[in-house]
């Protein structure tokens, strides 16, 4: 029965918009958007290209308090250009966080918060995108000496390319069963090894591989939550108050590397051996 009760008071984050799963973080009526739709912030470059653009490119600013704090609170558009990062996008994100970085400098505690539901760079921005995505991941690890960086993988976009770096790159990286995290999308890796390497189509065995509850049984991430809004809202508040990590785990690349160097890529590997690989063991 309290199971049944569970379900039923349960309310998915996965399911809400881009902008209501940025606002449903925030102390209510405690919050305001930067640079929104009527701002007209689009891309320059997709029209050339005879797409139809967005009119705030598929990024949602918010700024505003969780529990009386400055946070702002970044969220791309998964559904939008399957999540990618042009120039307009990639700056109002870069921008966002080197305003949470003066923030700190001036005293005011800012933490960042980011909603990742992206495939990485935008092909028909290519350099462009590089270019932004490499000014984030920049800003994150600046800001990260005044306040976490925390990051939320919930949808099933997932977060690839050079924003799985970003990432890579947070204070606290959270993670649901629905969410995915890697640095090459499945279909890449079909195309450029094979489908005998990796099966776009198998999800069961991607989401096994790449899932957020093998990246977080392997200490890739950091929380593993359900698809519930509030339990993703007490997590990020649990990481605001726990403060900056004892280790950020971008500084572990000896370790990650040493791991790696295990693996036998002569045969497939399955996930419970990429598990103990990470806690310890021989793969």
């Amino acid at each position: 029965m309290a199971d049944i009760e569970y379900l039923l008071s349960k309310q998915s984050f996965i399911e809400l918009s881009v902008r209501e799963r940025a606002k449903s973080l925030f102390d209510k009526d405690q919050f305001k958007e930067l640079l929104d739709p009527f701002s007209r912030m689009m891309s320059p470059w997709l029209l050339k290209q005879n797409i139809v653009p967005q009119a705030d490119d598929g990024v949602v600013i918010i700024k505003g308090l969780i529990q009386q704090k400055p946070v702002v609170v970044i969220s791309i558009e998964g559904v939008f250009q399957g999540g990618s990062l042009g120039e307009v996008g990639g700056a109002k994100i870069a921008g966002a966080l080197e305003l949470a970085i003066e923030d700190n400098q001036n005293n005011i505690p800012t933490t960042a918060i980011l909603l990742l539901e992206t495939g990485g760079v935008r092909l028909q921005e290519a350099n462009l995108g590089l270019a932004a995505i490499a000014e984030i991941q920049s800003a994150i690890v600046e800001l990260r000496q005044f306040q976490p960086v925390i990051a939320v993988i919930a949808g099933s976009v997932g977060c690839f390319g050079g924003m799985s770096i970003a990432a890579g790159l947070c204070s606290y990286l959270i993670m649901t069963q629905e969410g995915r995290l890697g640095l090459n999308g499945p279909q890449v890796i079909e195309q450029e090894a094979g489908v005998e390497e990796y099966n776009a189509k198998d999800r069961p065995f991607i989401w096994s591989i790449t899932g957020g509850e093998q990246r977080f049984a392997s200490g890739l991430a950091d929380a593993f939550v359900e698809d519930d809004r509030d339990q993703i809202k007490q997590q990020i508040i649990h990481y605001m108050q726990q403060g900056l990590p004892k280790v950020q785990r971008s500084t572990q690349a000896a370790f990650y590397l040493s791991k790696l160097s295990q693996v036998d890529t002569s045969d497939q590997v399955s996930p419970m051996q990429v598990q103990k690989l990470y806690q310890g063991e021989q793969a």
